[in-house]
């Protein structure tokens, strides 16, 4: 029961997260083109980001698509290693190590996964 409860906490932060990401991103915020131009990422990383996060987000929580889920775990991974990246080297200070923050989070919700949530052959975690 508290390893389903972990599951859901941490994987609803972070579609929530992704949502508000989403919003920020495609809405133009001036925090978001300002901070992709800091760190050197072009505006069109903007708007595939602005997509793909909340559509990773979908397929995290939908039943089924263990396949789908998968790459939507690696996606986020890829992302926010990056994000760290960029923002370490930016010289952000504090503020780079907040994506290893979500990277947790993510490992917290891959981790917890229920059986049904997983490609089938996996072995679950104890």
């Amino acid at each position: 029961m508290g390893r389903r409860i972990t599951y859901w906490a941490s994987t609803g932060l972070l579609v929530a997260l992704s949502a508000i990401a989403a919003f920020t991103y495609l809405g133009g915020s001036s925090e978001a083109v300002q901070g992709f131009a800091h760190v050197g990422y072009p505006q069109q990383l903007r708007i595939i980001l602005g997509i793909a996060k909340p559509l990773g987000g979908i397929a995290l929580v939908i039943p089924g698509f263990a396949k789908l889920k998968e790459w939507a775990y690696a996606g986020f991974t890829f992302a926010w290693i990056s994000a760290f990246i960029a923002h370490y080297l930016a010289n952000d200070g504090a503020k780079a190590f907040m994506p290893l923050i979500l990277l947790v989070i993510l490992f917290i919700s891959y981790v917890t996964r229920p059986a049904d949530r997983q490609l089938p052959g996996k072995i679950a975690s104890a």
